[in-house]
């Protein structure tokens, strides 16, 4: 008798091939492992954490019908998404899009598609009609519509088939969030239209306008159309400068300049950055480089929000402003750090803005970060750069997809 495998299983390839671990059973029985073909195979299985190796088999063969089925889909090829759903009705719960969600929400997402197609909508509505679940994986299918304006034709499908605005993904995101995490105007203005909660909340992930604020997308016009939605549906909007920044709202800034000159110059608290007043929590919300105790430039820049950066600089913010530092010498960087790692586009834009402006990028500073809520707790461990330009800060920093390699050639 072969002994069972202790410890956690071996995990199977991406794409495993029932030939191949063939091929690996028949190794077992060469090397002398087992001592018949029946008895490396049921051992192979076990290592792969599967009772038999009948199970492995059929696992790995759902898996090739998978994947079918996902190239059917990427093809939008009706026909062969019928003929193979059809033949195996268990395809409709197959660990496919989202979160494997299902292939409804695959169909959904239209990843990489510039909406939904005719063919992808009839998919969806056939799929719908012959066995998959409209609520699979806990709404899913209508959670990665509402993560795009161009779905809108599915949210309206998905809805009129009893998908429901006011679910929640998974049992704790609510769908009205989706939109607002992607910045995506027209379809948060669609579910609230069609009756989504504008005051939903969550402990987890807070309110809508929290997530509009904290979202890691860089789409100033996109978020300012957003906060207007949510306003005209009844969400109040403090007047503050830093909202008025969100908004785009420079006449609302220009009042409170008027109010306080020094305002350009003024440092604005963790606090004033992530008010938990309207349910933000405490910290910097998805940014690269800290906006904790900068200024309104600082902030705009970050937020990649080009028409502001033009305003602050054209009422008089200085372009070398710095941070606030703290206690032990970390701070002080100035705006043209949040151009050189960035979650929005990489181009040169706003650092040729600054540099117009009489930025310099000899200055050096002190930055300390944590990303967090990026769900990697790699990313999460607090990282230090001491004494650094910018173009040094860029150079040493962690995730490499982030760096905005355009402004380094332009400093450089």
């Amino acid at each position: 008798m072969t002994t069972p495998p202790t410890g956690a299983p071996r995990p199977l390839p991406d794409r495993p091939d029932l030939k191949q671990l063939k091929d690996q059973a028949k190794d077992l029985l060469r090397a002398g492992a087992a001592p018949t073909l029946a008895q490396a195979q049921f051992q192979l299985a076990r290592e792969y954490g599967f009772a038999s190796w009948p199970k492995l088999k059929r696992h790995v063969e759902s898996l090739r019908r998978s994947g079918q089925l996902k190239e059917a889909i990427d093809a939008e090829d009706f026909a062969a998404v019928q003929a193979l759903m059809t033949e195996d009705p268990e395809l409709h719960r197959a660990p496919l899009g989202y979160a494997k969600n299902g292939p409804l929400t695959w169909v959904a997402e239209c990843r990489g598609k510039p909406g939904p197609s005719a063919a992808r909508l009839a998919m969806a509505r056939w799929m719908i009609e012959h066995g998959s679940d409209v609520h699979q994986g806990g709404d899913g299918p209508l959670m990665r519509a509402a993560l795009n304006d161009t779905r809108i034709p599915m949210l309206e499908l998905l809805v009129a088939h009893g998908a429901d605005v006011n679910a929640r993904w998974n049992g704790t995101y609510p769908i009205l969030l989706a939109s607002c995490e992607a910045l995506a105007p027209k379809a948060l203005a669609w579910l609230l239209d069609h009756g989504a909660d504008v005051n939903v909340a969550s402990p987890q992930y807070g309110r809508p306008l929290a997530m509009l604020l904290g979202t890691y997308a860089r789409n100033a016009p996109g978020k300012q159309a957003c906060l207007a939605a949510l306003s005209a549906h009844g969400v109040e909007m403090p007047d503050t400068p830093m909202l008025a920044l969100h908004r785009g709202r420079g006449d609302l800034l220009e009042a409170h300049l008027k109010r306080d000159p020094g305002l350009l110059a003024r440092r604005f608290s963790e606090a004033e950055m992530s008010p938990p007043e309207l349910g933000l929590k405490p910290g910097d919300g998805l940014c690269v480089t800290p906006v904790a105790d900068t200024t309104l430039l600082h902030a705009a820049v970050e937020f990649h929000d080009a028409a502001m950066t033009a305003w602050l600089l054209e009422h008089g913010a200085d372009p070398n402003v710095r941070g606030a530092v703290d206690a032990v010498g970390f701070g002080g960087h100035t705006p043209l750090y949040h151009t050189v790692v960035t979650l929005g586009a990489h181009t040169p834009d706003l650092a040729k803005l600054l540099l117009a402006h009489g930025a310099d990028p000899k200055l050096r500073a002190s930055v300390r970060k944590a990303l967090r809520d990026m769900g990697d707790p790699e990313l999460e461990k607090p990282r230090e750069w001491r004494e650094v330009t910018a173009q040094e800060y860029a150079r040493a920093f962690h995730v490499p997809r982030w760096v905005n390699t355009p402004v380094l050639a332009l400093l450089e």
